[in-house]
């Protein structure tokens, strides 16, 4: 596989026909089965599929890392033309993070939470190199600086909680790159990141690709990423690779159904509910000791699947040079006809137009938290009391049947708002009224009747299902609580709602842990639909789940809202999908909404500052799409102490060229609010008119 023309001196890592098993109680269960492909200096291959398919499993193959009961049973894995597959211990140890690094999806498992980073940095030199801790140190901080770190020598001697998300993953780049590895192994590492802090990240490992020459391993799920930083792509399915060959290819010319189908499920930057529809692939990834040997491994989830299929699992068919996808049908497969109809999800129609009743409106929220001091004066009361501003002046309306959108960075106060909404923080100061009704109180303080109409979907489902109580008996509370249905008809009810959300009835009777991450969140939204809810808020509802799994979801809550005609708050980070999903756009920076309006609106010029910058951070899964690179710098600042005038001014791309005073009242004035006819308010100093001549962030990419 990955047969280039390209002179094969340049090749660092040759996988061959790997197998890779795990001992159980039951016997040897293979999870990855005759896995091939080849990583050139300067190059980056893609490994992509849903939950359970193996990608983590060949990178941690790849350096011997798969446990006690883990082991290569089949196959070559020769990096720089030696055999790494039977090597002792030591010498594996003396290629990790020496030659071979790797960088984790979570900075903090690779980030000893009680040493100081620059020690941890320094110990990677000196254990790989005969070189000083002086020396280490000093060549730590030219990483650091490498990576675009900020105040460098003060970092060197924080520890881990002391700086922030995307900085810490900086960190475990720059130790990756000490000593300029061959190949590095990166699993998921820009998962956990805002979209903003993901672009940079994903731009410095470009730069770092070029720079060092290194051969890349990029493991996602997210086809966005893969087309901005792929070269090459490969196709995981339950141990197998279905498809492999350059990104371009894979993107405009898919050969095999499961490729076809992840494609399928990503709403692009732009596409709306009303115009488009997501398709996610039925079923889920089946666990290794479930995985048929006698048949294709995707045939009970393939919309093309015929009885040949059944008959042996198929080898790989050659599309092209570098092209190979495993399937039968593979040179056919776009005129096949699909054995199996996808089930037609209506389009919401809501009546963009037609004017709606208000069913929750903001005036002038506040939710301020009161900052704890250990100074002496703060102990006897005296000293002025300060305050995390994290809502502040936050005016905005919900029509009735219709979705607001919430997008912004980590710490702009989506969820603070929302918690202030349904009562779970105090308000500080301002008015909410839901259906009429002032909302500021705790929610120990509200009538039932109210707390019935407004359901809420977490993000993490285990978090809010109890483990020691089945799936029936808890969304069974709620239906007993708030009395929507006879005492003697509550498990029919329950039942209801399981269908609705898509889940059979014999789940009544299943525990959480019994339950994939899909499963467990459709549960959720079962169990805040049971007091048939005129608002459900969703905080993150989709972020953690697979793509296919994340489609299905999104379809079910148009379908419930369609069906039910419930109002819903979505927030999110990923701004495809919450432009696929909602009617109207928020956009928060530090407490505060920048950008309202129909959604659109907020996604053609004029754009506030920061929604473009966003919008250009965003990763479109097509190679053929370009974006704006505009890179915010610095962190958001703190809502202890936000900057005075316009709070986004610190960062503000554009203040310096398109203000006569270079921007100057933008450090000391309260920008004002402008209004189009669509409705779209922009709260900028820039006046409309010039924000309407910035070019459209995305564009098709010049050949």
């Amino acid at each position: 596989m990955h047969n280039s023309s390209a002179s094969t001196n340049n090749i660092v890592l040759e996988v061959d026909n790997v197998q890779i098993n795990y001992e159980t109680r039951k016997g040897d269960v293979e999870a990855i089965q005759g896995v091939s492909f080849k990583v050139r200096q300067a190059e980056t291959v893609g490994l992509v599929g849903e939950s359970g398919c193996g990608k983590s499993t060949i990178a941690f193959g790849i350096v011997n890392f798969l446990g006690p009961n883990g082991k290569i049973v089949e196959g070559s894995i020769r990096f720089q033309g030696d055999e790494l597959v039977g090597r002792s211990e030591e010498e594996l140890k003396k290629l990790r993070g020496d030659r071979i690094s790797m960088v984790f999806q979570d900075p903090m498992q690779a980030l000893n939470p009680s040493v100081r980073l620059g020690e941890q940095l320094a110990e990677v030199l000196t254990c790989h190199r005969n070189i000083s801790q002086e020396e280490a140190w000093e060549k730590s901080i030219q990483m650091l600086k490498r990576v675009n770190m900020p105040d460098v020598e003060n970092v060197m001697v924080r520890y881990p909680h002391q700086i922030s998300g995307g900085q810490q993953q900086r960190v475990v780049i720059a130790m990756a790159m000490l000593n300029n590895p061959a190949l590095i192994l990166m699993d998921e590492p820009t998962t956990a990141l805002d979209v903003t802090v993901e672009a940079a990240v994903l731009d410095l490992l470009e730069e770092l690709k070029n720079d060092f020459n290194a051969a890349n391993i990029f493991i996602t799920h997210n086809l966005g990423v893969v087309a901005r930083v792929s070269d090459y792509h490969c196709v995981m399915y339950a141990g197998q690779m279905v498809e492999s060959g350059p990104l371009a290819e894979i993107f405009h010319d898919p050969r095999h159904p499961y490729t076809m189908g992840l494609l399928a499920c990503v709403p692009r930057l732009g596409d709306s509910k009303l115009e488009s529809l997501l398709q996610p692939i039925r079923g889920r990834v089946p666990p290794p000791a479930e995985r048929s040997k006698t048949e294709c491994i995707f045939a009970p989830r393939c919309e093309y699947v015929t009885e040949d299929c059944r008959k042996a699992r198929p080898g790989f068919t050659q599309i092209s040079s570098e092209h190979l996808a495993r399937c039968i049908y593979a040179t056919e497969i776009q005129d096949r006809a699909r054995t199996r109809k996808r089930k037609k999800v209506e389009e919401t129609q809501a009546q963009v137009d037609a004017p709606r009743e208000d069913l929750l409106s903001f005036d002038h929220l506040k939710v301020y938290y009161p900052q704890e001091s250990n100074s002496v004066v703060s102990l006897f009361g005296m000293g002025e009391k300060k305050f995390v501003k994290a809502v502040d002046d936050v005016s905005v309306r919900v029509a009735k049947g219709r979705t607001l959108g919430i997008v912004g960075e980590s710490g702009c106060g989506k969820s603070s708002l929302v918690k202030g909404l349904i009562g779970l923080e105090p308000v500080t100061d301002g008015d909410v009224q839901f259906m009429g009704i002032d909302t500021t109180k705790p929610v120990t303080e509200r009538d039932t009747n109210l707390i019935k109409e407004m359901q809420m979907v977490f993000q993490n489902p285990d978090s809010t299902l109890n483990p020691s109580y089945t799936v029936g008996s808890q969304i069974a509370r709620p239906i007993r609580r708030f009395k929507t249905a006879p005492r003697n008809q509550v498990k029919d009810e329950v039942i209801k709602l399981l269908k609705a959300v898509r889940l059979p009835p014999t789940f009544y009777e299943r525990l959480p842990r019994q339950l994939s991450g899909g499963e467990k969140q459709r549960v959720g939204i079962a169990r805040a639909l049971a007091s048939r809810p005129d608002l459900i808020i969703c905080d993150e509802p989709v972020s953690a789940l697979d793509v296919s799994v994340q489609a299905a979801v999104i379809n079910l809550l148009l379908e419930i809202q369609q069906v039910f005609g419930s109002s819903m708050i979505f927030i999110a980070h990923d701004l495809s999908v919450v432009r696929f999903f909602s009617d109207d756009i928020a956009v928060m920076y530090l407490g505060q909404i920048v950008e309202v309006g129909p959604a659109d609106a907020i996604y053609d010029p004029p754009y506030h500052p920061y929604t473009e910058a966003l919008l250009s951070a965003v990763p479109i899964p097509d190679p053929d799409v370009a974006q704006k690179e505009i890179r915010l710098s610095g962190n958001v600042p703190s809502a202890l102490d936000p900057p005075s005038g316009c709070r986004f001014h610190t960062r503000c791309p554009r203040r310096q060229d398109m203000l006569p005073d270079k921007g100057k009242i933008c450090e000391t004035e309260t920008p004002p609010w402008h209004t189009s006819e669509k409705g779209h308010r922009i709260l900028c100093h820039i006046p409309l008119e010039e924000l309407a001549k910035v070019e459209p962030v995305v564009h098709a990419r010049e050949v």
